[in-house]
């Protein structure tokens, strides 16, 4: 495919900027609502930012490293960016959808690219019900937190809690408590991407929990379901050497 069009966005830090300000004046500028592909200068939080900000556009985004973390993005140079784009490889990611009720029984609704998590709010360990497909699994779950995560972030929040990494298209979710305290020896479980997962609250007055779909955050949660929205698709472009599938896999054996 030809890109006739390229946007280019930056985070707010210098080394973003620069690229920024170096790429649009060997392309051009073009509103991200006309372009053909959309190009993220910046880290991984900014791709995620720009991945929820340009998601009904339905745009291609290429990634290009000038942050501190890049493993949803590709290498930066200032030059070839067309060739790099012409040959990059597409990957179609599928957000998970968080439905929130809280303590004043309004409901809320968030996207999640990375991950959903259940977190306590107070000093007061979490008490959780876990159901899956409407069936009870456990009764009780005493944690810091919980989460859902996607194949696209289990090298994020999930891998820090000791959750699985997740192959893209391996078709599962990562459900990883965090610091579970009973069951001592929980670690989690591996769930079909077709799963929908129900927390309920115990004692939500005195053990306040908050429920967070990537940065969308809600307080006091009674009640949160999470479950893949395959009808929205996300597209990111990555070079064919450094592919997300790639990554994923070469992440299992760095030390």
């Amino acid at each position: 495919m030809k890109y006739a069009s390229i946007s280019f966005v930056a985070a707010r830090q210098a080394p973003a900027q620069q690229a920024l300000a170096d790429l649009t004046a060997q392309h051009g500028y073009t509103p991200p609502e006309d372009a053909d592909v959309i190009v993220a200068l910046g880290g991984d939080g900014f791709m995620l930012e720009s991945l929820h900000r340009f998601m009904e556009l339905k745009t291609p985004l290429y990634g290009m490293n000038r942050g501190s973390v890049g493993f949803l993005m590709n290498a930066y140079s200032s030059e070839g960016l067309l060739e790099r784009l012409n040959r990059a490889q597409s990957t179609d990611l599928h957000p998970l959808r968080m439905t929130v009720w809280d303590m004043e029984g309004k409901k809320h609704q968030g996207l999640a690219i990375n991950e959903v998590a259940l977190r306590r709010a107070s000093r007061q360990a979490a008490r959780v019900t876990i159901l899956i497909d409407g069936v009870q699994r456990m009764e009780e779950l005493i944690c810091d937190g919980i989460m859902v995560a996607t194949p696209a972030g289990s090298t994020a929040y999930n891998l820090s809690a000791h959750g699985p990494i997740i192959p893209i298209g391996a078709g599962v979710l990562a459900l990883t408590p965090v610091s579970a305290f009973r069951p001592r020896r929980w670690r989690g479980a591996l769930l079909p991407e077709t799963a929908a997962v129900e927390f309920r609250v115990i004692d939500p007055d005195f053990r306040p929990v908050s429920a967070v779909a990537d940065s969308y955050e809600v307080h006091n949660v009674t009640r949160t379901v999470v479950s893949e929205d395959r009808s929205v698709s996300l597209t990111l472009m990555f070079d064919p050497e450094h592919n997300l599938e790639e990554r994923v896999l070469k992440e299992q054996f760095e030390p």
